[in-house]
């Protein structure tokens, strides 16, 4: 019989529970304060595990309803341990293990990057290991080679200042488009045009190449966006949505495809935040179909921080055997993406 998961995510401002049964989603449901850090332009993290306190209760609970299960049918918790912010960690790694003490059930604390990736499981019955993973989100951008979501992952590179959502976040912020920054500067990218602008394509010289091929920057990118607009007072803002967009993009897909070439696996799964950016799921499943490579993106509900993911993630751990975290943990503000589980 296919164990039912509860899993719990708290890294940043969603407090988030979700809720499988094997590979089937049961519930997912999210409690954001993204309204609250709205005004500060970013995530305070005082305010957010304030929130996380307020609302984990009642999310575990509309959860179950959702669900339509009892506490007493879960076979067993997940809980993201890290990366995130430190204190938001701790209100669900405290939450997961006073539940699961409670409910005699296993503990798993799971790595919230590797939870991004997992939750592709819950959108496509097939497994993809081994894969490329592009993981693009709020503080990471990465490229991992993936040969068993539940213990082997490899990181090929990673970002080495700004990641992909970060920038987007400041550059919304200087175009006056407000906080999230990724979802502002889609919309606004609609009605612009992708070549108006020449912005600099990161890490991407051939000395780039034979050195970092697989690392992200982002920073300079930042840097051409700021000058361009100080420099040009008559500047179409949608215009400067859609070229930044497109350079991001071009070089995210760049990274990822010669990723796939190189280690001659022809699956690349795009995961995290970002992965919910139409340009981004546009141009990748146009240069995936020419190259050959097979495409899969989780739906849009499922790229921003979700306990699904969570739930997914514990759910592949008891199949595989792996064993339930031991003892009491703490929360890893800097857990590496490697580390699959505690």
């Amino acid at each position: 019989m296919q164990p039912v998961v509860l899993g719990i995510e708290t890294s940043c401002d969603e407090t988030a529970i979700g809720i499988v049964r094997g590979g089937t989603l049961l519930a997912n449901v999210i409690a954001s304060s993204v309204d609250e850090h709205a005004r500060f332009g970013g995530v305070v993290p005082e305010i957010a595990s304030r929130a996380h306190l307020e609302a984990m209760l009642p999310s575990i609970q509309r959860a179950l309803t959702d669900a339509n299960v009892s506490l007493s049918d879960i076979d067993a918790i997940a809980v993201t341990a890290g990366p995130g912010l430190v204190g938001a960690l701790l209100v669900g790694v405290a939450s997961a293990s006073g539940l699961a003490q409670g409910l005699g059930r296993p503990l798993y604390g799971v790595n919230h990057l590797a939870a991004h990736v997992s939750v592709d499981y819950l959108t496509h019955n097939q497994p993809t290991d081994p894969t490329i993973a592009l993981l693009v989100s709020g503080g990471h951008s990465s490229l991992l080679q993936v040969d068993d979501i539940t213990g082997s992952i490899t990181k090929l590179g990673a970002t080495m200042d700004d990641a992909a959502g970060e920038a987007f976040d400041k550059i919304a912020r200087i175009l006056d488009l407000g906080f999230p920054g990724g979802p502002a500067i889609d919309r606004e990218a609609v009605s612009g045009s992708a070549s108006a602008i020449d912005f600099p394509r990161g890490l991407t010289t051939s000395n780039d190449w034979a050195t970092r091929p697989y690392d992200f920057s982002f920073s300079g990118l930042k840097t051409a966006v700021a000058r361009y607009l100080e420099g040009t007072p008559s500047f179409l803002r949608a215009d400067v949505a859609a070229s930044f967009q497109e350079a991001i993009v071009d070089v995210l897909l760049l990274k990822a495809l010669a990723a796939c070439k190189s280690t001659g696996i022809d699956s690349l799964v795009i995961a995290g935040g970002v992965a919910a950016n139409s340009r981004l799921r546009a141009v990748a499943t146009e240069r995936c179909e020419k190259a050959g490579i097979a495409l899969r993106i989780p739906t849009p509900a499922l790229c921003t921080d979700n306990g699904a993911m969570v739930a997914s993630l514990g759910s592949l751990m008891v199949s595989a055997g792996r064993p339930a975290t031991k003892g009491a943990f703490d929360a890893d503000s800097s857990l590496k993406v490697e580390q699959v589980s505690l």
